[in-house]
């Protein structure tokens, strides 16, 4: 590493997301989400907790956006949770709930934050999942009006907006592998799903383009660069061509080309879980309306795909927390350039975004109540060396959001993963900011990535 710099305006923030950090608060007028429903259901959270309390970051949320200008950020990306506002997914609004968010996003803009506010992270209403949820076309209806209401309500303090966080893992990991709400295992349900989310994203931005045409409007999809485990050997070449199908291109194609990859629906038909109705749930006019312009793409990176027979990596490897985090994720930050330069060529956007890039450690507190976590650290100075790399080669990126500001509900995980930049006491609800939090305030001063290794 060397020391470099980042372009001059360069956006630096952090993220959250409404279930992970808020808390749910009797009385608030908010309904049940898919995740309080799925957290209730015994073994599907490893550690049996929920996100009842969370970070209690309701009633917190000024400590939070304190934290927040503390370390410099100069934006908030953060999530509107569809079932405070609309308790049935559509119909009545809740004012307390709207009132919350007013009250937050004034406290940033007091501070000098600009709000960057994500209209979906997967905290789907229960009401519309009774409905068929994702599975359901309706629903992207239902979500273009929720978008419609939020941007009509909040757009005199919002000029930043996020349609989708994810689309793959509300598809995948909830439709078909079941590790996260609603907990289907049904691979034609997750294309359905896929599709709809996608739709639901194209009719949103249509909304706020008539409600709010001077705002800055995207989606943020989580993406890893796939690589074939032996080049040149080609049955891992061909692996890691479906891999990139499936996780990458499948999202990609059809918010900036208007179609899906053709590889990918034939691979879809020789699985044979389209069955009889084959891909009806595609109509005519779909893949435009998806396919509307977009300010920005928000990318969301922590590591990669190898593809071949290499197989998983050893448990050993996993330990190593130079090589691989928390999570088990291997820690490759080459991939986040080598992902920016193909998607400069392949999806060329206005502006690109990391919207998420962060890690999970074990943290524990020193007897002085300190945090020192120089593999987090370490972590965040790769990869913004390599940000630093994509901006000098003319790359539009054009802003940085860490995941996350706050320990806190790691989804299926519970609360054993800390991702945050501020260690979270549960018990106490006390913030400890990290050394990580500490070097970042430094580097946002500076506007330069220095070498920590």
């Amino acid at each position: 590493m060397q020391e470099r710099s980042l372009p001059k305006n360069f956006v630096w923030g952090a993220a959250s997301s409404s279930f992970q950090i808020e808390g749910t608060i009797p009385g608030d007028g908010r309904g049940p989400s898919i995740w309080d429903d799925f957290c209730a259901q015994p073994g599907k959270i490893i550690d049996g907790s929920n996100g009842t309390l969370a970070c209690d970051h309701y009633r917190l949320f000024r400590r939070d956006v304190q934290l927040l200008a503390d370390m410099g950020a100069k934006a908030y990306r953060f999530s509107v949770a569809w079932p405070r506002i609309l308790p049935e997914g559509r119909g009545a609004s809740n004012p307390i709930g709207i009132d919350f968010y007013k009250r937050l996003i004034d406290e940033l803009l007091q501070k000098g934050i600009t709000p960057w506010v994500t209209l979906y992270h997967w905290d789907l209403p229960s009401a519309l999942e009774k409905q068929g949820g994702w599975r359901n076309r309706d629903t992207a209806y239902a979500f273009a009006d929720y978008a419609a209401y939020v941007v009509e309500q909040l757009r005199d303090r919002v000029d930043h907006w996020i349609t989708h966080n994810e689309p793959w893992c509300v598809a995948v990991l909830g439709h078909r592998t079941g590790e996260h709400a609603p907990g289907l295992k049904d691979p034609l349900a997750a294309l359905q799903s896929a599709h709809h989310v996608l739709l639901s994203h194209g009719l949103a931005m249509q909304r706020i383009r008539a409600l709010a045409p001077d705002a800055q409007a995207g989606i943020t999809l989580n993406l890893n660069p796939s690589y074939p485990a032996t080049p040149g050997k080609p049955e891992d070449e061909e692996a890691a061509v479906l891999f990139d199908g499936d996780f990458n291109r499948w999202y990609l194609d059809p918010v900036f080309r208007a179609s899906y990859p053709q590889d990918m629906i034939k691979h879809y038909e020789k699985q044979g879980i389209l069955g009889h109705q084959g891909w009806n749930f595609i109509q005519s006019g779909d893949l435009s309306t998806i396919a509307q312009p977009n300010d920005f793409l928000g990318v969301n990176f922590y590591s990669r795909g190898v593809m071949g027979d290499r197989g998983p990596a050893e448990e050993a490897a996993k330990a190593d927390p130079l090589r691989y985090t928390g999570m088990g994720w291997e820690i490759y930050p080459d991939g986040l350039q080598d992902l920016l330069v193909r998607l400069a060529k392949d999806y060329p956007a206005k502006a690109y975004y990391i919207t998420e890039n962060g890690a999970a450690y074990d943290d524990h507190l020193t007897a002085d109540r300190q945090i020192h976590d120089p593999h987090r650290l370490r972590y965040y100075a790769l990869h913004l060396d390599q940000v630093a790399q994509v901006c000098a080669r003319g790359i539009p990126l054009k802003g940085y959001f860490a995941w996350s500001i706050l320990d806190n509900f790691e989804w299926a995980f519970g609360y054993e993963k800390r991702f945050g930049l501020v260690y979270v006491d549960y018990a106490t609800q006390e913030r400890i900011p990290k050394a990580s939090y500490k070097w970042l305030k430094e580097v946002i001063a500076a506007n330069k990535v220095f070498d920590v290794l």
